[in-house]
């Protein structure tokens, strides 16, 4: 298996990689700054907004871990509408490492719909929404969107298991709702070796 993980040396993008490796799959950094890896791994170095249908060909996954910079947050629209665009009647699949914000907080609500548009977080959760809308009606786009937990803890510990929920907001037993990015890339190396959720949006809690 080929997997190419965009935004390779990110805090998720940098655990997603270690654990790949840590499964001996086979795996490309796609990264503007190769000086950032912290491991020898084949590397793709291009701007994601530049990959063409024939980059990304070459993979049986990609794996979207790209993050904006600040101030710039309407760029997870349109990266994430450039990757649909390039993967559309492919067979490669895009995992999208998602956001909780696009998670149901009951039958009506959504967690954007109760966050504070005032917030330092919200830019970035309103067009990880939107950018999720978007996605879900990619009929041709062999699609997953990884939603975490509403803590998603850089540095938590990888306890190596975790809980699975569909489009709803779940808690553990402690009335807490997080997950440590450690474990978060277990879940996101399992879906792309045995895929269960394609065209749909999931969720992992610890």
């Amino acid at each position: 298996m080929k997997i190419g993980i965009i935004g390779a040396t990110g805090n998720a993008g940098s655990l997603i990689l270690k654990e790949a490796l840590a499964r001996d799959l086979s795996v490309t950094a796609i990264v503007r700054h190769p000086e950032k890896l912290q491991v020898k791994v084949p590397i793709l170095v291009k701007d994601l907004f530049e990959l063409t249908p024939k980059d990304v060909a070459f993979f049986d996954v990609i794996v979207d871990a790209f993050r904006p910079p600040i101030g710039q947050e309407e760029m997870h629209q349109t990266s994430l509408k450039h990757l649909a665009d390039i993967l559309r009647n492919s067979t490669t699949r895009l995992i999208v490492v998602g956001g909780a914000s696009s998670l149901f907080i009951n039958d009506n609500e959504r967690m954007i719909d109760v966050s504070d548009p005032k917030a330092d977080y919200y830019p970035t959760a309103y067009n990880m929404y939107q950018a999720f809308l978007n996605l879900k009606i990619e009929e041709q786009v062999n699609w997953t969107y990884l939603s975490p937990a509403a803590n998603f803890i850089p540095a938590g510990e990888r306890t190596g298991h975790y809980f699975t929920s569909d489009d709803h907001l779940k808690k553990n037993e402690a009335g807490k709702s997080e997950i440590s990015m450690a474990d978060y890339a277990i879940a996101v190396i399992d879906e792309a070796i045995e895929p269960r959720h394609l065209k749909q949006q999931f969720s992992v809690y610890n």
